[in-house]
């Protein structure tokens, strides 16, 4: 199947408005283990028949990092700059395949004058599903492992801990889970910053260890929603020497998979 994403400035120059505003973000513009997810959304909300856009150049970061460093400043100035746009085209739903982009933009972009109705990609999946727009057929999964890493801004900061695993279950596959999981669960380190900088002193590093804990379940896949524990699972599962063993996928990239996109 094709891509067909047109963005929020081409409908306009038509005339035309899009049901679903797909915020992209800077992983899923630039990482390319990110980009993979960016299709697998694209892929089934064009299967679903979703009405849908992107702001292509128009995107910036929604300021999250920044605020989480500390500058404020620079925060309001991106988030400011987003909502202008975003108000200007008239948006109102909102579907991001990153959880810190989702609490950034469902939580913190009112305060500013962006108040929108904002999805992680996998609640509004699971909407599909349940409203009959999407089908998914799990049988490439049949007897696969799979164990689910609760990203934390969509976990333990926005209480969602049902969408991913219910559209997991899908999947003709047996879904197991981590000890330390749901409001118990373990951060990859990518919401402590570890992404962007060297490891504090210790006796190990936070996504090895958070890998090896899903190895431990004897997962062929370990899924996740989120692009910077995709990444830091990534690298510690190849820490631990299982690259050709154990697979991380976005629930996205399996649910399009299953679908055979």
């Amino acid at each position: 199947m094709s891509l067909n994403v047109p963005t929020m400035a081409e409908l306009a120059a038509r005339g035309e408005s899009a049901e679903v505003l797909f915020w992209v973000g800077c992983a899923g513009s630039f990482d390319e283990r990110a980009k993979k997810v960016t299709k697998a959304v694209a892929k089934l909300l064009n299967q679903a028949g979703v009405s849908f856009a992107v702001l292509g150049a128009e995107e910036s970061c929604t300021g999250d990092p920044a605020r989480r460093a500390g500058n404020e400043f620079l925060f309001q100035m991106q988030a400011l700059t987003n909502i202008e746009v975003l108000n200007g085209y008239g948006v109102q739903k909102i579907v991001a395949a990153c959880p810190h982009c989702f609490n950034t933009l469902k939580n913190e972009y009112p305060e500013l004058g962006g108040t929108y109705e904002v999805f992680h990609h996998s609640q509004f999946i699971e909407q599909l599903l349940r409203d009959g727009r999407l089908r998914v057929e799990g049988g490439s999964f049949k007897g696969k492992r799979i164990v689910f890493h609760d990203p934390c801004y969509l976990g333990r900061v926005n209480g969602e801990y049902e969408a991913p695993r219910a559209l997991l279950e899908k999947l003709d596959a047996e879904i197991h889970e981590m000890k330390r999981s749901k409001k118990n669960g373990f951060c990859c380190g990518a919401g402590g910053a570890q992404i962007f900088k060297e490891p504090e002193a210790g006796t190990a590093e936070v996504h090895h260890v958070r890998a090896e804990e899903a190895i431990a379940t004897g997962a062929d896949i370990i899924a996740v929603g989120c692009p910077f524990c995709k990444l830091m699972l990534t690298d510690g599962v190849t820490h631990h020497g299982k690259e050709g063993q154990v697979q991380v996928l976005d629930i996205a990239e399996a649910i399009a998979t299953a679908n055979d996109l």
